[in-house]
């Protein structure tokens, strides 16, 4: 009898459940119906593919996520067990020397030890799944970061492992897409037909009641948990083969992407409701959204902000259906109507508010960027044989950094005088993923030139040369890829100049000798590691007096400049110097120092004036380094429309750059110019 009254209720809850995939599905429709309109080659297959194909990863985790969130419990450990997968995974291929499959069969244990650690502590010892899965978020992660000490980054796998994530069967289908397919499959059969699907939704509806039926609880709980680490595995080995590297960072967020997905599919976060189709509607809603929202040319974060809102909605509205509600209740189909109706509600309400936002902003780049008439009647700056004005796709390493928000405005004048359409995106913090994703988009959307402020120079390489590989003129600016994987890099200064200058200046403040300390970036990132290789090289040759004390990362954040320059004060009482080679670092390092009282301590560094104004009148930095952001902005611009017209050709040894006037090309590298020095006796001069 338990059995058949709890079979019942699953029944009833089935009704409003369809629904609410079917409302998912027409908003889904709707959505692809508006972007097909307003972006550049949405509706195309390929541009199906390659939402799918950009979905796998995020994928496997959603569908291993449904059946937890079904039981009430969840996983938040799933995208730091990824970073922990591509880490071994790199591990074992390159210093252990074992051939792929042998790599992947580590990988995917450390994904079978890390999940069963879930489903002792949270099954077996019954600890709350958040707490758990908090605490093995963190623990997965510091392993990677351990391995890798934060900075090593795998690459130079097989290209035969690449096919995997880069390849596509018969040109069209991604490889890995049948791979996700399985696992799908596998799942489906598991939670929608088979005896433990059904125990799964009656432990949802209460863990109590379903071992008084006779459930084995602790066992299907376990098993969800263990399968949750075995998936997350298999989604970094293919993060792995897509990125063409491994990093700890991998999967860093894909937890709540994942998470988002499957809740806006309707699975209740309460437990006892959910089906993978709904996961997969949600999975898709995201993937089109984001993808829209990019070959639209339309900011990136308005998919953030409606997805967020719609995320919300879902959960109050399930909130408040569920509230006080007995299972037996006998109306409710009404009930179901009259959420549903909300739902379509708020559909339409995020369908209207998309079509506003991507009418708003069309005009206004319509009238931000006017064509400039020429002598002939013609636009300047036109594309010849291409009939119309040509399109600057520039990406930053971050978004929100004032050093990059800056470069943005030589950019957009450059546009402007060019008469070229500029789309300025990336990711809003450093992330190499991201920065390949949004790559992708513009591939398919098929602008005429890309300019990447690199992050990862191994992992964005691949999808640089696939770009080449399209017609697509490719540029670096600020930091370079691999130079196969581009035409032009836009060198705001040598790197050798840049180090000279910089430990030239900390000698001349020491007095020739002392401990100084340096604060990067990130680890990775291959121009900071760069300039700090010729650092050490000039201390050696020019400056034998100075001692490099210690190097650590900001994340290219003020507070975490902040942060390990409070901790460089204690840990190293010798250090005279920082040196601070991001540009919120400067200023972060500068008020650790205020904050101390430390004014035997010296603050220089690469940042912008503006920022640093305070602290240098205050005496607290000493002097500024750094070239002039919009001119390097200006110039990325000027390149990628003279690469595109065939006035810029490799192995020019010049180039002609508007206001700039004539610069010198060396090995395909631009170079802007000599660093800048801004002190107490410049630095009101300029405005960036």
């Amino acid at each position: 009898m338990p059995d058949e009254g709890r079979r019942s209720r699953l029944s009833r809850v089935s009704v409003p459940l369809s629904r609410n995939e079917g409302i998912l599905l027409i908003a889904l429709v709707a959505q692809i119906a508006l972007f097909s309109l307003i972006a550049k080659n949405f509706a195309t297959v390929g541009s199906f593919f390659e939402i799918s194909r950009l979905s796998v990863e995020l994928g496997l985790l959603a569908v291993a996520l449904t059946p937890i969130i079904i039981t009430g419990g969840i996983d938040l450990s799933v995208g730091a067990m990824m970073g922990l997968s591509a880490v071994l995974f790199g591990l074992a291929w390159r210093d252990w020397g074992l051939p792929i499959p042998a790599a992947a069969m580590v990988s995917l244990l450390a994904g079978g030890i890390g999940g069963g650690l879930n489903a002792v502590l949270v099954a077996r010892l019954g600890i709350p799944p958040l707490i758990v899965t908090l605490g093995t978020l963190s623990l997965f992660r510091g392993i990677a970061e351990g391995i890798t000490h934060g900075a090593t980054n795998y690459t130079g796998f097989p290209p035969a492992f690449l096919q995997l994530g880069q390849g596509y069967l018969w040109g069209v289908i991604p490889a890995q897409l049948p791979v996700f397919a399985v696992v799908f499959a596998a799942y489906a059969v598991l939670l929608h037909r088979s005896v433990i699907g059904r125990a799964l939704y009656a432990i949802g509806f209460g863990a109590a009641g379903a071992r008084f039926a006779g459930i084995p609880v602790v066992r299907r709980l376990g098993l969800v948990y263990l399968l949750s680490g075995l998936v997350s595995s298999l989604a970094g080995i293919i993060y792995v083969a897509h990125l063409g590297q491994a990093r700890s960072d991998a999967g860093g967020g894909y937890e709540l992407d994942a998470i988002t997905a499957v809740v806006l599919g309707g699975t209740s976060v309460f437990g006892g409701r959910g089906t993978l189709g709904g996961t997969l509607l949600g999975l898709f809603a995201l993937a089109v959204l984001r993808n829209g929202l990019r070959l639209a040319a339309l900011p990136s974060e308005l998919a953030g902000v409606l997805t967020g809102a719609l995320l919300l909605a879902t959960i109050a509205m399930d909130r408040w259906r569920g509230a006080g509600r007995p299972l037996a209740r006998v109306h409710v189909d009404e009930e179901s109507d009259v959420k549903n109706s909300q739902v379509a509600v708020l559909c339409a309400a995020v369908i209207a508010g998309s079509l506003i936002v991507a009418s708003t902003n069309v005009w206004l780049v319509r009238s931000i960027l006017p064509a400039i008439p020429s002598a002939d009647g013609q636009a300047a700056g036109r594309v010849p044989a291409g009939g119309g004005r040509p399109v600057i796709a520039m990406m930053p390493k971050a978004k929100g950094d004032p050093y990059f928000v800056s470069c943005r405005v030589g950019a957009e004048e450059a546009a402007k005088e060019l008469g070229a359409e500029l789309i300025w995106d990336g990711p809003t913090g450093l992330d190499a993923a991201r920065q390949n994703e949004v790559i992708e988009n513009w591939i398919t959307r098929q602008v005429d030139v890309i300019a990447v402020a690199v992050e990862n120079r191994a992992g964005i390489s691949t999808v640089l040369r696939k770009a080449r590989e399209r017609g697509i003129k490719v540029l670096t600016w600020d930091a370079d890829a691999e130079p196969d994987a581009r035409d032009f890099f836009v060198n705001q200064a040598t790197s050798e100049g840049i180090a000279n200058t910089l430990t030239d200046e900390a000698s001349r403040l020491l007095g020739g000798t002392g401990e100084f300390a340096i604060i990067t970036g990130a680890l990775s990132a291959a121009n900071q590691n760069e300039w700090i290789a010729f650092i050490k090289k000039r201390v050696a040759e020019a400056h034998p007096g100075l001692t490099l004390a210690t190097i650590r990362p900001s994340d290219d954040d003020r507070d975490r400049a902040f942060s390990e320059t409070q901790t460089i004060l204690r840990v190293n009482p010798g250090v005279r110097l920082v040196m601070a080679i991001s540009a919120p670092a400067v200023p972060g390092a500068a008020e650790a120092v205020r904050q101390a009282g430390r004014k035997d301590v010296h603050v220089i560094g690469l940042s912008l004036p503006n920022i640093n104004k305070p602290y240098v009148h205050a005496g607290w930095v000493q002097t500024v380094v750094l070239w002039n952001t919009g001119d390097l902005g200006y110039l990325t611009v000027h390149a990628g429309v003279q690469l595109l017209r065939g006035s810029l050709s490799p192995g020019d040894d010049e180039i002609e750059a508007g206001r700039l006037g004539r610069l010198q090309i060396r090995e395909n590298q631009i170079i802007l110019g000599p660093p800048l020095k801004f002190t107490t006796a410049n630095i009101d001069q300029f405005d960036f």
